[in-house]
């Protein structure tokens, strides 16, 4: 299942990269996409089960030749200890949204029942605005961010894009 298409033109790439969890790792990963001109889209890290271990989730775009060349890259840097392309397979993506929405008293049972269609929850209620958290697939995100605008978004944070492969499922079981 590749995200690569059949003109080669630039398309979403998720790639998990496993690394020793030393400082300046997350600088050199970074400063070997600047050097080369790549673009990080979005760039999430964190701890593992292994505590000597983290796992660095990146999103960019490209072509097959721009993909095949940052996974060689990303392999020569001493503390990369793996390199898979998610994209490549099954996948659970989640992002994760904090948002502050105006809301005055009047529209709130329309901002918290909006909230409970898209499986948010609202984390914090101010006098005149709701902070709601939500977490999906980056078009869930999108669309919520989307049905907010009109009642006024003072401002929102996102973590980026998490990834997970799916675990194989058995046939006839």
């Amino acid at each position: 299942m590749s995200n690569i298409n059949k003109e080669n033109k630039p398309t979403k790439n998720i790639l998990g990269v496993l690394v020793q969890n030393q400082p300046g790792v997350l600088a050199h990963v970074a400063g070997m996409f600047a050097a080369r001109g790549f673009n990080i889209d979005s760039l999430v890290v964190g701890r593992t089960e292994d505590p000597s271990l983290s796992r660095m989730v990146i999103v960019t775009s490209g072509d097959q030749a721009t993909l095949e060349q940052i996974r060689k890259q990303l392999g020569k840097i001493v503390t990369v200890v793996k390199v898979r392309n998610y994209s490549e397979q099954e996948c659970v993506e989640r992002d994760l949204l904090l948002i502050q929405v105006h809301c005055p008293p009047e529209k709130r049972s329309d901002l918290f029942e909006l909230t409970n269609v898209f499986r948010g929850t609202v984390v914090d209620v101010g006098s005149k605005s709701l902070i709601i958290q939500l977490t999906g697939t980056e078009k869930k995100i999108e669309a919520f961010i989307e049905v907010c605008r009109p009642y006024g978004i003072l401002q929102l944070s996102r973590t980026g894009l998490i990834a997970m492969p799916r675990a194989p499922h058995k046939t006839g079981e």
